[in-house]
């Protein structure tokens, strides 16, 4: 009597269709690196590290689709099971708003709002830890990258920045 026989398990999948998209992303990271010009260790070129960063994502991309093709995985409807919808959108609609206005109301004035909403709308925290933590966290950051790093933020229309 012959031994019962095992399915074998899927190929392909998300993992494979994540693998080759980040081969391909990885593949244009080094196409840009090589354009810029890498140069030599000594006197690295301005591609110097997106060419080397784009080989290391090829590795990796490529260690994904060969665990993929081999071991198999779960399906690309997998990806997507679970997903809370309600907060991939209300996050996508909260950063399209702050981008819209940012130059108009600055950079203080436009993350604070911001930081409530995604504190508050996609696990929310209690208000008493929501409010010093988006006003903290943005001063905070307004200082490292306005005081400390010199950066120009947008100061909006009114000059709060």
């Amino acid at each position: 009597m012959a031994a019962p026989r095992v399915p074998a398990a899927p190929r392909g999948g998300a993992d494979v269709w994540a693998g080759l998209f980040w081969l391909a992303v990885s593949l244009g990271v080094v196409w840009a690196g090589r354009d810029l010009g890498i140069g030599e260790v000594a006197a690295p070129g301005s591609g110097f590290l997106l060419f080397w960063a784009g080989l290391m994502m090829s590795g990796f991309s490529l260690a994904i689709l060969w665990t993929a093709v081999t071991a198999g995985g779960p399906g690309l409807a997998a990806l997507w099971a679970g997903a809370r919808w309600q907060k991939v959108v209300l996050t996508v609609a909260s950063l399209a708003a702050y981008a819209a206005l940012l130059d108009r109301l600055g950079f203080l004035l436009a993350t604070i709002p911001l930081m409530l909403v995604l504190l508050r709308g996609i696990d929310p925290v209690r208000w008493r830890i929501a409010l010093p933590v988006a006003a903290l966290s943005t001063v905070g950051l307004w200082w490292v990258l306005k005081r400390l790093l010199l950066i120009q933020l947008p100061a909006g229309a009114f000059g709060i920045g």
